[in-house]
């Protein structure tokens, strides 16, 4: 028994989570604060005054000589310069690991240069690894290009990049605000991260065994999230027809999906018989799908409901193409729907305040300044 449960502890996988800018740092404090088992955090930016303010297991100021502690200014190249800065430093966080989640809003100088240098180091260790990216909405054309850019080139060394589109959340979550559409899209990241992690390192209803994860994330290229939520006598259908009718990046052709990875939440009346109708449900919404796997697990706090994540990989999308398509109106979607967007809201809402209160304070005296400028330093020379 003491051999076994030894082998145990050997056998299961480690994880770690990397954010990297202040998107990807926002994300990775969001899983910490919630709490995750089974995965070591790390955040990493290039500006020394927000990454003080992140939670993580890890702080790694980069690019300090570079950039100094003051951000790379949008410019991805030197995001890309500041990271091979501190590609040491990154190598032997990350080394060790069998999963490797990198995190990171695209659009931007830190999170765009910096994921694909994270991710061929990560490469080079032979670590699955997986890209988690929110791209900006249509409107900043500019930040879409630099985010394409990022993305193929983020593709060179992930094994699979899941792609949240800010402006297909929105449309899909009932035309949020701008500021709650992104509290949205960091809240889902950063469930998919947590769920996908303690489904494969925690006992759960179902079990996501990491073998099965590679197999249907390894080499998987580009995917898109879809999620769902459904009670009553229906709700194993409504909340699949939700997860597939809403993907939150723009596909080509779904009946063309490589893999799909299910996972599924339900309260203490979830059952077996349920589990294995999702994944029938979805495999019938994707003929063509070669890989299916799916874990799950019970939250007493959703009795009555169904909650299912459905990650399609190895998907052809419009937007990475830069094929042009016809826009489609906003429709307004049943609450049934909007609603956990809406709690993911919530979740986060708390964490986007205090940012915001950073923000937006009064301007600094001379003395705050200087003490500032000061703390920075210090933060500086302790995270080398």
């Amino acid at each position: 028994m003491e051999d076994l449960k030894e082998f145990l502890k050997t056998a299961k996988p480690s994880v770690s989570v990397i954010g990297l800018g202040g998107a990807g740092c926002n994300i990775t404090t969001w899983i910490k604060q919630k709490g995750i088992s089974g995965a070591r955090i790390i955040a990493a930016n290039t500006d020394a005054n927000h990454l003080a303010l992140q939670k993580a297991d890890k702080l790694i100021l980069i690019g300090e000589k570079l950039c100094r502690g003051m951000g790379c200014g949008g410019y991805p190249e030197k995001g890309s310069e500041a990271t091979r800065e501190n590609a040491a430093e990154i190598k032997k966080e990350i080394e060790g690991a069998n999963l490797l989640f990198i995190v990171a809003g695209l659009g931007g100088g830190t999170g765009t240069g910096a994921a694909p240098v994270v991710a061929d180091i990560a490469s080079e260790l032979g670590i699955l690894t997986i890209g988690c990216v929110t791209v900006p909405f249509d409107m900043e054309m500019s930040r879409r290009e630099k985010a394409r850019d990022g993305i193929k080139l983020l593709t060179e060394g992930c094994d699979s990049v899941v792609v949240i589109d800010n402006s297909k959340l929105r449309e899909a979550a009932g035309n949020l605000p701008l500021r709650d559409a992104l509290a949205v899209a960091n809240a889902l990241v950063g469930s998919f991260v947590r769920n996908i992690t303690e489904t494969i390192t925690q006992p759960s209803l179902v079990n996501l065994d990491y073998a099965d994860l590679k197999a249907v994330m390894e080499k998987g290229g580009i995917s898109a999230i879809g999620i769902g939520e459904g009670d009553g006598e229906e709700r194993v259908s409504k909340a699949v027809s939700q997860a597939l009718a809403t993907p939150l990046l723009d596909i080509s052709d779904m009946g063309a999906t490589y893999g799909v990875l299910i996972h599924i939440v339900g309260g203490e009346d979830l059952t077996l018989e349920e589990v294995a109708v999702v994944g029938e449900q979805i495999l019938a919404k994707t003929p063509n799908t070669r890989r299916v796997v799916w874990g799950a697990k019970v939250d007493p706090n959703l009795t009555g409901k169904v909650r299912v994540m459905a990650v399609l990989t190895g998907v052809a999308s419009p937007f990475i193409t830069g094929e042009q398509v016809v826009a489609q109106p906003v429709k307004e979607l049943p609450k049934e729907v909007v609603k956990p967007m809406r709690e993911a809201v919530e979740a986060i809402a708390k964490h986007e305040e205090e940012q915001l209160a950073v923000l937006t304070k009064p301007a600094e005296t001379r003395k705050e300044k200087i003490e500032r400028i000061s703390k920075a330093a210090v933060f500086s020379r302790e995270h080398k």
